[in-house]
């Protein structure tokens, strides 16, 4: 603030004026960009500069300015406080830091915040082991919401089954987890819209490349209808998922198929036997 003092000078002529150091001049304001308290001064001194000196400047109004640049500053130093505050409350979370290089190029990069410091009155964080302004942190992330992007997952999908033409089911899009949220194995549920459950056989269960395949005959003895698949992963949240794999079952199931047959059978082979009992019984009375 030392180098916004201005001294009242006389010219040749006798008059009073006001002169600004060159030292105050030298910092220019960049367009665009909010005003200070120290404008905010330079502003107030310049006015006195070029005030009529026949009309000076009422007392009055140059209190009430000097009242303005006071509350600007108390409004100024609130702002200051009010960010650091909100920068201590960082330590312990997630956060998203967003640099600007040298040709313009925004970079991006995630971390958790370890600590908090103060230099010349501008708040820093720490993350993995580097410093960053608070200005640069775009994002904060909630807890839950970063263990939910870390969590075993399946994508939304919908498949349909037939029995006439069945064909194995490839579900995509499986995340066993990341970031210490890994699952290990999973096992697959068909889940009826009565909520009844059917537990697939692993044997029937082929996973690769985050495919998991299932082999259509572990759905040839499943009555028709609609069903969700779904899947309970052994992570350390148990994490389940019930509803992103729907499946459509259409028509008979085989093994209706094969009692229906046998049944057929067993009527004609009991028709056939009456035949020949009463042909025996006929024998017999004669």
């Amino acid at each position: 603030m030392a180098d916004l003092v201005a001294p009242i000078l006389e010219n040749d002529k006798g008059e009073s004026y006001i002169a600004i150091s060159e030292t105050s001049q030298e910092k220019q304001r960049i367009p665009g960009s909010d005003l200070g308290k120290e404008d905010f001064l330079m502003l107030l001194v310049t006015q006195m500069q070029y005030q009529d000196p026949l009309e000076p400047m009422d007392n009055t109004q140059f209190v009430s300015q000097l009242a303005q640049f006071s509350e600007l500053e108390q409004m100024s130093n609130l702002n200051t406080t009010v960010n650091n505050n909100v920068a201590y409350s960082l330590v312990g979370k997630e956060v998203l830091i967003r640099q600007t290089t040298s040709t313009g190029e925004a970079v991006e990069f995630q971390g958790r915040v370890d600590y908090v410091t103060l230099k010349n009155g501008e708040a820093y964080v720490s993350v993995e082991g580097s410093e960053y302004s608070y200005d640069e942190v775009v994002r904060v992330i909630d807890d839950l919401y970063l263990i939910s992007q870390y969590i075993p997952s399946v994508g939304k999908q919908s498949f349909e089954f037939i029995h006439e033409d069945p064909q194995d089911i490839k579900i995509k899009d499986i995340s066993l987890g990341t970031n210490g949220y890994e699952a290990t194995s999973f096992a697959v549920v068909l889940v009826d819209s009565e909520n009844q459950t059917t537990a697939i056989d692993p044997k029937y269960l082929t996973y690769k490349d985050k495919v998991l395949t299932i082999d259509k005959a572990a759905l040839t003895s499943m009555d028709a209808g609609k069903y969700h698949i779904a899947f309970v992963f052994n992570d350390a949240n148990k994490t389940m998922d019930y509803d992103s794999v729907s499946l459509e079952i259409k028509g008979i199931p085989t093994t209706e198929k094969e009692e229906d047959t046998d049944t057929d059978s067993d009527s004609d082979t009991d028709t056939d036997n009456s035949g020949e009992g009463g042909e025996e019984g006929n024998t017999e009375t004669v």
